[in-house]
């Protein structure tokens, strides 16, 4: 009882910092989407964390480690390096077009990026995008609901269910302004949540060295690189860590978490939410890692055990009442604070890309966020895949479809609406494939997704007459 009066206190506490945004509303798309361009920089970095480190984190990442151990460190390290190298030629330069461009979406800024208009190209990103994104919406509701499977014994559905009416009551009262508040508070309880956590494991463990030792003594567990490895010896290794390297810079493709870097309020300032953003990533990435690890010497026979939920698990055996309730805030606060941003970038890709008239007026954007919040609820009541399958698919989907495309545009090219469709359907179609064929084990799709997208455009460039067609259209 301790623990639910703790659970629901923490998340009172999120839905009023949300809804209270209503009272800085000022009804038109552009403040709904992106605030006005009115965000503080420490604001911009933590809610960035907050949607990026979601239910993903909490629930996938702990559930990966637990199952292969040391060599998932390989995945945090290539996924902040990759992401750091992809922000320090991204970021600025977006901020500034979204000004340029007067767009209120990151396909907006993209298909009307120097004054080119990518009709077609922007229609079509809309579908895909949106496809995608509600995925990935109902991998976060899904990754929420198993931590109130754990605390109150709930069946799956009925945790989904709280949590889209949950995102979608803030996401009516102030929309991205409503997600980026309760994203910094999320943020908060989210870091204090696995720290307190983590101490306590290792404390109970006999100490640091004791814990190294106890995990050392599990067969194969302290491997720096998997055994499964496609390649062996250091070719396969270092082929294992430049995947996730592309995983991290994928980032930049994912529309929810670059919004966040558009309603900054000054673009001078981008440094200032980078290192907001950097510092709370690594520290957060470190313990979850670490936490995952320790599951292993709490959980270590998983029989039917799900791995996803080694977190919620662990925490009810080491934490008194209270804290468990903040551990499942913090795990649930995860998926809410990655759910309502992805929902939000659903709604403006419906409102302002995919419709031939952008949607202004405020009561019919706040029904297409309704509409695309039952869609993801309805994802996640239907997935029967894995929170963090469904979480890699969808990102390295995106990735895979807009990065080409922003990677030459921000090095100056200027594909028109042929060529832009050509190179984002090129590295979807290469990502899908990928997966289809298993070969994902190997290397993660999004690298050879990337890569081959803007391939496409160096060979249409190259052969010269049909680019020529290309940047007309």
């Amino acid at each position: 009882m301790i623990t639910a009066w703790s659970f629901f206190a923490f998340l009172l506490i999120f839905v009023g910092i949300g809804l209270s945004s209503v009272f800085a509303n000022k009804h038109h798309s552009s403040d709904y989407y992106l605030a006005s361009n009115s965000v503080k920089p420490w604001l911009v970095g933590l809610s960035a964390v907050a949607t990026n480190n979601s239910g993903y984190m909490f629930i996938g990442v702990i559930g990966y480690t637990y199952t292969v151990g040391l060599s998932a460190f390989w995945m945090m390290v290539g996924w902040i390096a990759g992401d750091f190298i992809a922000s320090s030629f991204v970021h600025r330069r977006l901020r500034r077009m979204t000004s340029d461009t007067g767009e209120v979406s990151y396909i907006g800024v993209l298909s009307n990026w120097g004054g080119n208009k990518r009709i077609a190209y922007q229609r079509m990103a809309a579908i895909v995008s949106l496809t995608l994104l509600l995925a990935y919406a109902g991998a976060q509701l899904l990754a929420g609901s198993k931590a109130l499977e754990v605390l109150f014994g709930w069946p799956s559905w009925m945790g989904a269910v709280a949590g889209a009416f949950l995102v979608a009551l803030y996401c009516l009262a102030g929309g991205i302004r409503a997600s980026i508040w309760t994203d910094a508070a999320q943020s908060i309880v989210m870091i204090s949540a696995m720290a307190i956590l983590l101490w306590v494991a290792v404390a109970n463990l006999g100490g640091m060295g004791a814990t190294v030792d106890q995990l050392q003594a599990v067969p194969d567990y302290m491997n720096w690189f998997p055994e499964d490895l496609a390649f062996p010896g250091l070719f396969g290794a270092v082929l294992f860590a430049v995947g996730w390297l592309f995983a991290g810079m994928s980032v930049v493709g994912q529309p929810h978490v670059m919004v966040r870097f558009m309603t900054l309020s000054d673009g001078d300032s981008m440094g200032r939410a980078r290192f907001w953003y950097y510092t709370w990533f690594t520290a957060f990435y470190i313990m979850a890692t670490s936490v995952g690890l320790l599951s292993k010497l709490y959980l270590p026979d998983i029989g039917s055990f799900d791995a996803e939920l080694a977190l919620p698990t662990m925490a009810q055996e080491l934490l008194p009442p209270v804290m468990v309730g903040l551990i499942l805030a913090g795990i649930f606060a995860a998926t809410l604070s990655t759910a309502d941003s992805l929902i939000l970038s659903s709604s403006a890709a419906f409102t302002h890309d995919l419709l031939p008239q952008n949607v202004e007026r405020p009561l019919l954007i706040k029904l297409a966020t309704l509409f695309v919040t039952l869609f993801a609820l309805a994802w996640a009541l239907l997935s029967a895949q894995s929170v963090f399958a469904m979480v890699v698919m969808a990102w390295s989907g995106l990735a895979s479809f807009f990065v080409p495309l922003l990677v030459v545009l921000i090095f100056g090219g200027r594909p028109g609406t042929i060529l832009s469709l050509a190179m984002a359907f090129t590295g979807l179609l290469t990502a899908l494939l990928w997966r289809y064929f298993d070969l994902h084990n190997m290397i993660y799709e999004g690298l050879p997704g990337m890569v081959s997208g803007v391939l496409c455009y160096l060979f249409f460039r190259g052969i010269g007459r049909v680019p020529a067609v290309a940047e007309k259209i």
